[in-house]
């Protein structure tokens, strides 16, 4: 009986001293596919994690415990995501988790951290209709992005015709949904607006491309947005070149095309189309060269930065801040702490956190050079991101207001606070 008492007292010792070691250091989720149709762009995010980490820790990590970065690979599979959200928090004890870039990745992780609740840095421009008090949106929302590039076309190269072109999933369909209203308003037929969708991984873009040549038969100017995700963008532009459509005949302006996707692409025949985004590379600021520089030493001097790269950095300094702020990981703290940090982004500006889990960015266009970098052509001042958009009905009433009325989706006209769908 003595033997069987040491032996249960030794074990629980040796469980106390392993749960000691485990809290040791802080633990910090990277989920980005890093296989796949969406490792074209994410795996440059999980490299991006790993370098602030590292920076992080040199620093004297945080509460004075290293950060531990746990990496997984959701592999492009939707539902998978939410299998790795479960079990970075429920094994491997994260305190927090940077990752996601598709919306139907983020939608398939909600149920999952809000059930547990998690905390999630989502750095990637996304569709809005969104404020969950457990996501921490970095990225654009539309107003940040989507309405200003077509506002671009409108004001700036007198386009009269739209091709909506996304990938067959949330973020295109619903983006799309408010270009749609938002061009009607400003007096665009909806005969003038073609709209089309695509799987992930789609590559015969002759007849689309056919469709939108057809489109400016009349004569009118046709310009495409699109919200084309992953590797597709490889096929759409390839068939371009080779339809002989230039950015002059018709300009595209993409929501999900930057440095990183552009560096695996034959640019020669892609000068001259844009892309909509709150960074690009060639951002003239000395905090951006200096990031730059750090990068390319930790990656390689052929790694290009990207717009989602800086929203990480603003989403983990921010993180960082709040953390140290609250004195504790404890997410219901952190989030508390939150609200109103402000942090340099890499543009020569500030970006805050508002009570609607949004920054506020600058909106930035950029035209395709030959060398696979951005010619900024138009930067706004910081814009405050809007969780709902105003061109939808249903969501112009909402507001998304968490320190003030605990709600993300609260409806001004009834005075109610309604909860949000999260099972995508």
């Amino acid at each position: 009986m003595k033997n069987i008492t040491t032996l249960l007292t030794a074990g629980a010792l040796a469980l106390a001293a392993g749960a000691a070691m485990a809290q040791d250091t802080i633990k910090v989720g990277v989920l980005h596919s890093l296989s796949g149709t969406m490792a074209i762009s994410e795996t440059t995010l999980k490299d991006t994690m790993l370098m602030l980490i590292a920076e992080q820790n040199a620093k004297g990590g945080v509460l004075g415990k290293q950060i531990e970065a746990v990496v997984v690979d959701p592999a492009s599979d939707w539902p998978l995501f939410a299998e790795k959200a479960r079990e970075l928090l429920t094994v491997s004890n994260v305190d927090v988790m940077f990752g996601c870039w598709t919306s139907v990745s983020r939608k398939s992780v909600l149920p999952v951290i809000e059930e547990l609740n998690g905390l999630l840095f989502y750095p990637v421009q996304y569709e809005g209709e969104e404020s969950s008090k457990n996501v921490f949106y970095t990225g654009a929302a539309p107003n940040q992005q989507a309405i200003p590039a077509t506002d671009y076309f409108l004001d700036e190269l007198g386009v009269q015709k739209f091709a909506l072109l996304g990938t067959d999933y949330v973020y295109p369909r619903t983006t799309n949904n408010i270009l749609e209203s938002y061009l009607i308003s400003k007096g665009i037929p909806k005969s003038d607006i073609f709209v089309n969708y695509t799987p992930f991984g789609h590559s015969d873009w002759s007849k689309i491309v056919a469709d939108v040549v057809a489109l400016g038969a009349d004569g009118k100017k046709v310009g495409v947005i699109s919200t084309i995700n992953g590797d597709a963008n490889i096929g759409f532009y390839k068939e371009l070149a080779a339809a002989g459509i230039s950015a002059d005949d018709i300009p595209v302006v993409a929501f999900s095309v930057g440095e990183e996707e552009l560096s695996g692409l034959d640019t020669s025949n892609l000068v001259g189309h844009l892309a909509a985004w709150n960074y690009f590379q060639t951002a003239d600021a000395p905090v951006n060269a200096e990031f730059i520089a750090k990068w390319k030493a930790f990656a390689g001097e052929k790694r290009v930065t990207n717009d989602p790269m800086e929203a990480h950095v603003i989403g983990f300094n921010m993180w960082v801040q709040a953390v140290t702020k609250a004195g504790t990981t404890d997410v219901d703290a952190v989030r508390t702490a939150m609200y109103g940090l402000e942090v340099p982004n890499l543009t020569g500006g500030v970006a805050k956190m508002l009570p609607n889990h949004h920054l506020t960015k600058p909106v930035l266009i950029g035209e395709i050079r030959a060398d696979g970098q951005f010619d900024i052509i138009s930067q706004t001042e910081p814009v405050p991101g809007d969780a709902w958009t105003d061109f939808l009905p249903e969501s112009a009433v909402l507001e998304a207001d968490w320190p003030g009325l605990g709600c993300g989706m609260y409806n001004s006209a009834t005075k109610t606070c309604v909860q949000l769908k999260s099972n995508y």
